[in-house]
């Protein structure tokens, strides 16, 4: 790698909006890769920033890091990803976001009715919870949809 086509991690970390501690942790999972310069620094190729605006964008759709890993995988070794490698890998997510996208208009919908919970509309509420219902659920909002809950992190 040119010196000059490389990165460190404060300018990747800049440029693409993670934290440095971000940026390690990726690297110690394989989902990028740094080599190291002769005082052991890392430098990264540029095209680590098209890495991590996919991973970025991957996790807000709600891919998990296992699931942006397999895609990341399927990218080609040895070059830089094309057009088409790209589109190839991001298909995948056309009928989650369809899925997503449903999912977040009938939240919305039941939203307008509920008028923010004050609540006017307690007979009809998706997220009222007479009597605890819920107590016994999974942690979390128990009446989120599904598609719309972020997996916890571990505590």
């Amino acid at each position: 790698m040119d010196k000059h086509d490389s990165l460190t991690v404060g300018a990747v970390a800049e440029r693409s909006g993670f934290a440095a501690s971000a940026l390690r942790y990726y690297e110690a999972q394989g989902l990028i890769s740094a080599e190291r310069n002769p005082g052991g620094q890392r430098r990264f190729e540029r095209s680590v920033l098209r890495r991590l605006a996919f991973i970025r964008a991957a996790s807000n759709v709600g891919l998990t890091l296992e699931e942006i890993r397999t895609e990341l995988d399927m990218l080609p070794g040895g070059r830089t990803p094309t057009k088409a490698d790209w589109q190839r890998i991001t298909g995948h997510w056309r009928g989650r976001l369809d899925e997503q996208i449903t999912a977040l208009e009938k939240l919305r919908d039941g939203l307008d009715s509920c008028i923010g919970c004050g609540c006017l509309s307690l007979q009809r509420c998706s997220i009222s919870n007479p009597g605890d219902v819920a107590g016994g659920a999974e942690p979390g909002a128990a009446f989120l949809p599904t598609l719309l809950r972020r997996p916890q992190p571990p505590r």
